[in-house]
């Protein structure tokens, strides 16, 4: 397969997007690599470029923004060619050869937006819990920052999730990120806020959290992950988080766990990480050199 052949194979570029996206189970994930491969194969047919290793260096070298961001591009890139070859579009050595295209090394670790305990108490008694809107607006920020649930976690929490195990609430079974299960424990003021919110909204099947009508009623209508993300702007401003985002209530649930004293493993669990790195950097911590864990054993040479 030549060249040219690589390039005419996504002149349609519905076609390619759809190649990645349906292989792909997250939402999220899906609506950022169309993005990604949107503008990726617009840049592709304007510049009238094969598909080929060198021109996704070449668009590498174009792209600006953050890392992160240039490396979800380039990893929507990646997923095109491996889908393009399994389906015989491409030549696997070309598939290959874009696949050993890096991405950006980032720098630093992102500071990230932490509530400290008190915001985080101030943020959960911020809604107008004379309301309905308001007592659910409390039982979403509850979970969020008692168990760190993702937004799209919360918008697919069903009241069969939540059970008791060993004399506590637990909320099992959540399939995360990577569809990896897990479980957690949320504490009792979690539990709480939820019943108090169902109880009024007369709910105790299927979806915990719903939308309300305008007019004050349940319409018994999922919420999006969207919805759940415009919960917590509504309320960051209260405490002088006006740029409040959903996932900084999953870092403030690690960050506070952890001064807490909760072990990093079991925070990772919690969160459901593959990786005990991605949970340090929820943390923001970095090694101590000057009261390191090796000073804690408690042993010494006779």
């Amino acid at each position: 397969m030549n060249e040219q052949t690589a390039l005419t194979t996504y002149q349609d570029p519905r076609a390619a997007i759809e190649l990645v996206t349906n292989s792909l189970t997250s939402e999220h994930s899906k609506r950022a690599y169309a993005k990604a491969l949107h503008d990726f194969l617009a840049w592709l047919e304007t510049n009238r470029k094969p598909f080929v290793k060198a021109t996704i260096q070449e668009y590498k070298q174009s792209l600006t923004g953050s890392p992160a961001s240039i490396n979800l591009k380039m990893s929507a890139i990646r997923k095109l060619a491996t889908e393009a070859a399994d389906n015989g579009l491409i030549e696997q050595a070309i598939a290959g050869g874009i696949n050993r295209v890096a991405g950006v090394t980032s720098h630093g670790v992102r500071a990230g937006n932490w509530l400290t305990k008190q915001q985080a108490q101030n943020i959960i008694l911020a809604p107008n819990v004379q309301t309905l809107k308001g007592l659910r607006d409390r039982a979403i920020l509850a979970v969020m920052i008692g168990a760190g649930l993702r937004r799209s976690e919360v918008a697919s929490l069903t009241f069969a999730h939540i059970q008791q195990r060993d004399s506590r609430w637990v909320i099992v079974d959540m399939i995360g990120k990577g569809n990896r299960v897990r479980s957690v424990p949320i504490p009792s003021w979690v539990k709480l806020a939820i019943d108090e919110w169902t109880r009024s909204a007369d709910l105790s099947h299927g979806l915990v959290f719903q939308s309300i009508h305008k007019g004050g009623y349940i319409k018994h209508e999922s919420l999006t992950p969207q919805a759940i993300g415009d919960v917590v702007k509504e309320y960051g401003p209260q405490i002088g988080k006006p740029e409040l985002a959903a996932h900084d209530l999953r870092r403030s649930f690690a960050k506070l766990a952890h001064k807490g004293g909760s072990g990093l493993d079991q925070i990772q669990l919690s969160l459901g990480h593959a990786s005990i790195k991605t949970t340090e950097k929820y943390l923001g911590v970095s090694q101590n050199l000057t009261d390191a864990p090796c000073d804690h054993l408690g042993i010494a040479l006779e």
